[in-house]
């Protein structure tokens, strides 16, 4: 797929905010599918849901409607779940604690599966994620994946979240990190790795512009 560009890595690497420069770039949409995620933890969350119970947490994600719109001016986008735009009530770190329970599930991300390919079939997009260029899009012409130093991507969240008004330590942030990091690459379902197209980039020592100009660098 040419018009569908994919970009996965940890969190922390920088991938949000250089796929969302990527796609204005480009004028492209940007499609955060950790959102997704999120936003199905919080409904999860609210309904109080077991999130031991597979088969619960997979019928609760085939009957929720999920969807990412990007503005026209590409500067923020709507999460909307069951039509409802919760994009403000998916970033606490407390949320952030349980997306890995949903993530873990097969069944939900198949679900997932579907309805990022489905939004993918509008065209013109930057997917970032931990399964896009692997599972999601494997297709693609352009894949990327983004990384950086353990110490660096601590501390990138640990001042996202001071900015956001998250009072948080970076050690209990580094601990946290570090055990996503496990569950995220080890997880049977869509686990976190590097495409064999795909294209690293270490972002430890550069700026977000140099790594958006040299990802645009390699699309023709």
């Amino acid at each position: 797929m040419d018009d569908v560009i994919a970009m996965d890595g940890p969190a922390g690497s920088g991938k949000s905010t250089v796929a969302k420069l990527l796609a204005q770039r480009l004028g492209y949409n940007y499609i955060d599918t950790g959102a997704m995620y999120r936003a199905l933890t919080l409904k999860a969350l609210q309904l109080k849901v077991d999130m031991n119970d597979e088969r619960a947490l997979t019928e609760l994600a085939r009957n929720t409607e999920l969807d990412i719109i990007d503005s026209p001016s590409g500067s923020a986008i709507k999460v909307m779940l069951d039509g409802n735009d919760v994009s403000s009530l998916i970033r606490t770190p407390e949320l952030t604690n349980s997306v890995a329970y949903i993530a873990r599930v097969p069944g939900v991300r198949e679900m997932m599966k579907e309805n990022q390919r489905k939004i993918g079939r509008r065209g013109r997009a930057v997917f970032e994620g931990r399964d896009i260029g692997t599972v999601i899009f494997p297709n693609s012409r352009y894949k990327f994946f983004l990384d950086a130093e353990f110490r660096e991507r601590v501390n990138r969240r640990y001042k996202e979240l001071l900015s956001q008004g998250h009072a948080t330590s970076f050690d209990k942030l580094a601990k946290d990190l570090k055990e996503r990091d496990d569950k995220d690459i080890n997880r049977k379902a869509g686990p976190l790795k590097r495409a064999e197209d795909a294209i690293y980039v270490d972002t430890t020592t550069m700026s977000i512009k140099e790594v958006v100009d040299r990802l645009a660098g390699y699309i023709k």
